[in-house]
C-alpha cells in the first residue's frame, strides 16, 4: 500500500532497518511539483534519522484503486482529501507524518519526532487561523472553516484504533468537514504540535527577542515565491534559496 516511489536517506548510525524509517507522506500537485521537490529537499538535507519521503499523486492512486471520488469546487489541490490516507498507505502501523508540498523545512525532522506522544491518534499544530484573502496560490478561492491549515501537517499515530476508520472506502466518501476537522476523533485524542513546526506565512510572526518563534516548518500556505505573484512573499529568500540547491544539485539550469 504505497502511492508512489520514496526517497530514502539513513542516518550514519543506523542499520537501514525499513522498520525504523520515519515514513513522510508529501502531498503531491501536478502545477507545483518544484514545490514538492523543494520540501522533499529540505526535509532530506537536514535529517538526521533514517526518513522516506513518499509523494501522494492521486493519478497513482486513481491508477491502483484507491482514489475515486470527483473533484469538488472547493478542493484547491490534488491532495485536499487524499492526504487521510497517511495511516492507510503506512499499513496502520507506527507513527507516520502527512505534510503538504508547500512547506520548507529549517530543521531536522529528527526534533518534531521528538514530541511525539503515544497518548494522541494523531498530532497537530492547533491555529486559529481565518484566512484575509479571498483566493490563493494561483487565483483559487479561498474557503474558511473550523480548524483550518491543523490537516496541512499532521503527525498520524498509524495504529491508534480510532485511525483504522481511514480506509479508501470513507475518504472517498465523506465530506470536508467531516475530515480536515479530525471528526472520527474525540478533542483529547488530538496532540498539540508548536506552531514554528507550521508557521504560516503572513499569519504567525517572528519576535526577534524569542528565538522559541523562529519557524522550523515555513508553510506558504497563500502562495510560495512559485508562483509569480507570490515571489516576494515574506520567507522567499529561503525557499529560492533551497530551490537553487535543488538545481544545482540535479544538474538544472
Amino acid at each position: 500500500m504505497n502511492s508512489g516511489n520514496g526517497d530514502v536517506v539513513h542516518h550514519p548510525c543506523g542499520n537501514g532497518n525499513q522498520k525504523n524509517v520515519f515514513k513522510i507522506f508529501v502531498g503531491y500537485d501536478s502545477r507545483e511539483d518544484l514545490a514538492y521537490e523543494v520540501c522533499k529537499r529540505s526535509i532530506l538535507k537536514r535529517a538526521s534519522i533514517p526518513v522516506e519521503v513518499i509523494p501522494i499523486k492521486q493519478s497513482d492512486l486513481r491508477s491502483s484503486g484507491l482514489y475515486w471520488r470527483e473533484r469538488g469546487p472547493t478542493e484547491s489541490t490534488e491532495f485536499s482529501f487524499s492526504r487521510f490516507l497517511t495511516p492507510y498507505l503506512a499499513n496502520y502501523q507506527g507513527w507516520a507524518m502527512f505534510v503538504d508540498c508547500d512547506f520548507l523545512y529549517t530543521s531536522d525532522i529528527k526534533e518534531l519526532t521528538e514530541l511525539i506522544d503515544d497518548r494522541y491518534a494523531l498530532m497537530c499544530v492547533q491555529h486559529d487561523y481565518t484566512p484575509k484573502e479571498s483566493s490563493k496560490m494561483d487565483g483559487v478561492a479561498q474557503t474558511v472553516y473550523p480548524r483550518k491549515n491543523w490537516s496541512s501537517m499532521v503527525l498520524y499515530n498509524c495504529g491508534h484504533p480510532k485511525n483504522k476508520i481511514l480506509t479508501p472506502e470513507l475518504v472517498n466518501t465523506q465530506t470536508g468537514a467531516f475530515l480536515h476537522r479530525f471528526t472520527w476523533l474525540e478533542d483529547s485524542e488530538i496532540g498539540s504540535l508548536p506552531f514554528i513546526w507550521n508557521f504560516l506565512v503572513g499569519h504567525n510572526k517572528v519576535d526577534e527577542n524569542d528565538p522559541s518563534t523562529q519557524p522550523k516548518g515555513i508553510h506558504y500556505t497563500s502562495g510560495g515565491p512559485w508562483f509569480e505573484m507570490y515571489k516576494n512573499c515574506e520567507f522567499a529568500d529561503i525557499w529560492l534559496t533551497e530551490m537553487e540547491a535543488y538545481y544545482k544539485e540535479t544538474n538544472q539550469v
